[in-house]
């Protein structure tokens, strides 16, 4: 399986609480949202498609998948919604238990246990492991090189600080544009790849 991040994203690299202002106020954030002035049906909608798409499986954090669990399974009939509830959903955690698992194919995988999981994940055979939002997890991701594809839906906007999904650890990492694509709004959708060397 290909692990691939979809992320909502500011200018300035920020990712947190796109969808909404009391989403994640983490830190006195108070532009939650932000994302929807910039919001093109056509081109982030199917970007977002595409990619839900093409998974087999979806992989969040535990704020994350909270936030998605409280949201999806009511919105059942809706072609997006169904194939979200239907899939196979995995999220870490070192907080919730089985029994807080209430959304339909959720499995948790204990916080320690996460990297190890991953890497038998991605092993398998199939098509793509999802991840979106979770930015604790995706830094967490990328440090280990375990992140095969980053679909980036970049708004024009700057937020002045925020919670990431890039490392800080000093590290260079150099990626490889697969695919640009702008919208109306100013959106832009990019996909990157870890850059092949030689």
């Amino acid at each position: 399986m290909r692990v691939v991040v979809s992320e909502f994203m500011s200018l300035d690299g920020v990712v947190q609480a796109p969808g909404g202002p009391e989403e994640d106020t983490d830190g006195g954030f108070a532009h939650g949202g932000w994302s929807h002035p910039f919001f093109d049906p056509e081109l982030v909608g199917g970007a977002f498609t595409d990619a839900l798409t093409k998974a087999e499986a979806l992989l969040f954090g535990r704020r994350t998948w909270q936030t998605m669990a409280a949201a999806w399974p009511e919105r059942a009939g809706d072609p997006f919604a169904d194939r979200m509830n239907a899939l196979p959903k995995y999220v870490v955690s070192a907080t919730l238990g089985d029994s807080d698992l209430a959304w339909g194919n959720s499995t948790r995988i204990p916080g320690g246990e996460a990297m190890a999981r991953v890497r038998e994940l991605r092993g398998g055979s199939g098509g793509d492991l999802l991840v979106m939002g979770s930015p604790t997890l995706v830094r967490a991701l990328l440090s280990e090189g375990l992140v095969d594809e980053l679909r980036l839906v970049i708004m024009p906007v700057l937020l002045g600080g925020g919670k990431t999904i890039f490392p800080e650890d000093g590290m260079l990492r150099t990626l490889e544009l697969v695919s640009s694509v702008a919208g109306g709004t100013g959106a832009q959708v990019c996909t990157y790849r870890p850059a092949t060397e030689g």
